[in-house]
């Protein structure tokens, strides 16, 4: 295990040990740099589900009222109009055949794909490049469409995929440390909304077991959640 720095375990000395209120762990996120550059903050969440039931898998996408202050490279998989339509948009990339070729051949320099029904009988074909990195299109999502305009759009404007891990592990990206202190909260709360209403119907008890924050470099800090029985 790697070792942490001095600046860190200063921090973790100073963070809180038990859940805090949201907007005091955001607080101390911001006032707490773990690195010269504008951190990334991300939510934390362990989920009461039994990963190793197929009937508990938690997957969805959430819109962030207020972005995610990155820039997202979006490529769509389509032909013709489609293509067209989706590069009117601001998709980074948009094609078919020639894009599948470049994927197969390991490039995954992008962070959304997108494609239509019809692009999808060859996409699937990539799931050993797309499927380990989160990145193959699903309807849940949004991300297989033939409106494919709108899609790169939300895509764009701050709309994330969350994604239970092996573990019951959901982490979602909600901000920059630079974000002002209620547009994170906005962000987050959008978040565990977003999450809870994915809840399966055989989960027991309560839902999120666990919320922390934290920023790229920084530490995690532990926030409380009301009731989810």
């Amino acid at each position: 295990m790697a070792k942490h720095g001095k600046k860190y375990r200063d921090i973790k000395a100073k963070a809180p040990t038990a859940p805090v209120a949201l907007a005091e762990a955001v607080a101390f996120v911001k006032a707490h740099a773990g690195a010269k550059f504008d951190e990334t903050v991300e939510v934390a969440m362990r989920l009461g589900v039994d990963p190793k039931k197929s009937d508990q898998t938690v997957r969805g996408t959430v819109s962030l009222p207020h972005g995610t202050g990155k820039h997202v490279r979006v490529i769509v998989f389509a032909a013709g109009a489609q293509a067209d339509a989706a590069r009117a948009a601001g998709a980074d990339e948009a094609g078919y055949e020639e894009l599948i070729e470049k994927v197969k051949g390991g490039w995954t320099e992008f962070d959304v794909a997108i494609a239509t029904t019809d692009a999808m009988k060859e996409v699937r074909k990539l799931g050993r490049v797309l499927g380990p990195r989160g990145l193959m299109p699903n309807p849940k999502t949004g991300t297989v469409t033939d409106d494919v305009g709108p899609a790169v759009g939300a895509a764009k404007g701050g709309r994330v995929e969350f994604r239970m891990d092996r573990t019951g592990n959901v982490s979602v990206r909600c901000g920059k440390r630079s974000f002002e202190a209620d547009k994170l909260i906005g962000n987050i709360n959008a978040i565990i909304e977003a999450v809870q209403a994915e809840r399966p119907a055989g989960a027991k008890g309560a839902f999120i077991r666990s919320c922390t924050l934290s920023s790229t470099m920084g530490v995690g800090v532990p926030v409380a959640l009301a009731s989810q029985e």
